[in-house]
């Protein structure tokens, strides 16, 4: 889904809705058969980055063909964000993407992204290394297709100052936006270091992309611009979702009371939502504390009551 069409989803549900009530059609109603309401849908849905089980992963615990059904059984999640580094020699593997669906299948999962690191640098300063760093990522445009995802997430690393990375980096994502474009595959960046971190810097390299499958994933934690430097993440979720095609809800540490001590997640779901973002978003732990497992859960409980205060001021 292209991601102007991702945000308006919701707008057009109400708008169908709203047809439907001036139709004239209503339900019969007797003292037996009580009117059945619609419940509206919740303002967010909850999904599974994968990173969140690196260190399992890692160890050999689990395998990235395990991932779907830890997600369904372990967490009760119907939706999954891939990491290509656990599964980096199957992108082209097509029994083992079809094991992989089948198994998504099977637990009633869906398929969101692929987070792409490790092909090269889409904004290389050498335009040959450029060009080939867009040609690595085609593969997983080809694999998030067939998995059913609607984007894949890559990185803008560049060199140079403010302008020319910012150029280097557009040249890169809108030649490969082209391919995401006829594979019906958003391209969006995460705010992952370096410049990327910064939400100005971001946001005015898609609007020099100036293509509508090239978007963002902001990230609630990654907003370290150089090593001990940070961009006020409040304000750079803030710039960067209006080219949102999904949301990563980053955690590291929590209090007594469950909350997340480095990010206010009632402020910045609020920015989430006040941008008309509708869609996934998902549980990123990263923190040391706590196990993979307790850190996950914390997450999902905190977006979970997060989101039931918000109800009443957004529905």
């Amino acid at each position: 889904m292209k991601r102007r069409d991702f945000l308006s989803v919701g707008l057009s549900a109400v708008a169908g809705m709203s047809a439907l009530n001036f139709s004239g059609c209503k339900p019969e109603s007797t003292a037996s058969t009580p009117i059945k309401r619609m419940q509206p849908p919740p303002l967010f849905e909850i999904s599974l980055a994968e990173w969140s089980l690196h260190r399992a992963l890692r160890a050999g615990e689990l395998t990235n063909l395990d991932f779907p059904l830890v997600t369904k059984q372990t967490y009760g999640l119907d939706a999954v964000e891939y990491v290509n580094s656990f599964f980096m020699d199957k992108a082209q593997d097509q029994e083992y993407l079809e094991e992989l669906k089948s198994r998504c299948d099977s637990e009633g999962v869906k398929s969101l992204l692929i987070m792409c690191d490790g092909e090269g640098f889409l904004g290389d300063p050498d335009n040959a290394k450029r060009l080939i760093a867009v040609e690595n990522h085609y593969r997983w445009i080809d694999a998030a297709k067939y998995l059913g995802c609607h984007s894949i997430r890559v990185n803008a690393q560049s060199d140079g100052n403010w302008e020319t990375q910012r150029d280097l980096a557009a040249d890169g994502l809108r030649r490969l936006a082209q391919h995401g474009e006829q594979n019906d595959i958003n391209v969006i960046v995460e705010n992952h270091g370096g410049l990327s971190s910064n939400g100005e810097w971001l946001s005015s390299v898609i609007r020099q992309v100036d293509n509508d499958w090239c978007g963002t994933l902001p990230d609630f934690g990654n907003f370290e611009t150089s090593p001990g430097e940070w961009y006020d993440r409040y304000k750079g979720v803030e710039e960067l979702m209006p080219f949102a095609a999904a949301v990563s809800a980053k955690s590291h540490e929590f209090n007594e009371e469950g909350q997340e001590v480095r990010t206010d997640y009632l402020r910045m779901l609020s920015i989430v939502l006040d941008a008309g973002y509708r869609g996934y978003i998902g549980v990123e732990y990263e923190g040391n504390d706590l196990s993979e497992e307790d850190g996950i859960n914390a997450t999902i409980s905190l977006l979970t009551a997060t989101r039931e205060l918000l109800d009443a001021r957004y529905q």
